[in-house]
């Protein structure tokens, strides 16, 4: 008897990182039926990576409102996931990270009955508040899951301490590096019109990458942090910074306010998953907030800063392919221009081995499954 397996994810990255385990599962129609269900908590970014992958959900809640909130929103994903759990009556259900589809999903799983099968599990910064709400939905999720599926020895290690059974942990390298692996070359042999566009702008330009929404930033992180690039920009005139600017407000505003009329920043709408990776190749450096970003950027080579006070990603740091700057101003400035003006440390940095896997994360987890 097929086992039934439905896979939940409301935002973008989290599709970026299921859209290799929706479409391995594809090849297992002998084994398993599997369905999808979106949130839509992000809808128009959500929106970009299933016409990329070529994912048509079987379930959509719609869930995007304007100015929503945690609560409100929590609540709706555990009410609208009832009718669709009662009716499928999956065996398994796949939520990925530390979103609030994630928690919410997992509560709604496991009041249904189903088995959760967490991916990217065991994170932590033990900070229940950096980054938040993620760490505490995290531990949630953690602590509801029937079977962990965890990036790296580290992620293992932490859901060991808070007694988890070993045998349901399998440590599998991040799905994020199969997705990236997988699309790079498309991405080369078909570019976007953005991609001619932007193309054009870089020119030859030795380009910083910027990107951040993270919540903890909100106020005066961002003032910091969009001060620091403006100092940096006017300090290094012949490099651009390009920044796809996150869509909230309480990003857009210090961040159009500070840096709209500097001249060598080029502030762009977030861009499509395809757009972005061409950007991160087409990049010398990156800063970031993004959880995502840490793991992707040294399979491409990249140095990364990262703007927060916390990571749950410590094996970056620890292999040396991230450093963590937090939002302040001068650190950001400074090691920026190091990395910039250093070419032995910038090639040192930039050929280190990515800890977080080989691109083989999905058939680890596949073939687990198919030992249940």
């Amino acid at each position: 008897m097929k086992k039934k397996i439905l896979i939940i994810f409301g935002t973008r990255p989290e599709a970026i990182k299921m859209a290799p385990l929706v479409k391995d599962f594809q090849h297992y129609t002998d084994h398993f039926e599997s369905k999808v269900c979106v949130t839509a908590q992000h809808r128009e970014m959500l929106d970009q990576v299933l016409e990329f992958f070529n994912i048509k959900p079987d379930f959509d809640l719609d869930l995007m409102k304007p100015n929503q909130n945690l609560s409100n929103l929590t609540a709706d994903i555990i009410i609208q996931l009832k009718s669709i759990l009662e009716i499928f009556e999956p065996d398994y259900v796949f939520v990925h990270g530390d979103t609030t589809t994630t928690m919410a999903a997992s509560i709604a799983s496991y009041y249904s009955g189903a088995k959760v099968c967490h991916i990217e599990a065991g994170l932590r910064t033990q900070n229940k508040w950096s980054p938040f709400p993620e760490e505490i939905n995290r531990q949630v999720t953690g602590r509801i899951a029937d079977y962990h599926f965890a990036p790296t020895k580290a992620s293992k290690n932490n859901l060991l301490k808070e007694n988890i059974e070993e045998s349901t942990i399998v440590v599998t390298g991040n799905t994020v590096i199969d997705a990236l692996l997988q699309s790079i070359e498309k991405v080369k042999v078909n570019p976007s019109p953005t991609v001619k566009i932007l193309s054009e702008k870089l020119n030859d330009k030795e380009v910083v990458l910027v990107t951040g929404h993270r919540r903890e930033n909100h106020g005066e992180g961002f003032e910091r942090i969009c001060k620091a690039l403006k100092d940096l920009a006017l300090l290094k005139p012949n490099i651009l910074i390009v920044y796809p600017v996150h869509l909230n407000p309480k990003v857009q505003e210090p961040v159009n306010r500070i840096l709209q009329e500097v001249p060598n920043v080029i502030l762009v709408e977030p861009l499509a998953y395809q757009d972005f990776i061409w950007l991160m190749n087409r990049s010398k450096i990156i800063l970031t907030d993004s959880g995502g970003v840490q793991e992707e950027a040294p399979s491409l080579g990249k140095p990364v800063l990262v703007m927060r006070d916390t990571t749950e990603r410590p094996e970056a740091v620890e292999a040396g392919t991230v450093i963590l700057v937090g939002t302040n101003e001068n650190l950001i400035v400074s090691e920026t221009i190091d990395l910039l003006e250093n070419e032995q440390r910038y090639n040192a940095m930039c050929m280190l081995h990515n800890p977080y896997g080989d691109g083989k994360a999905t058939k680890r987890i596949i073939e687990y499954i198919l030992t249940l």
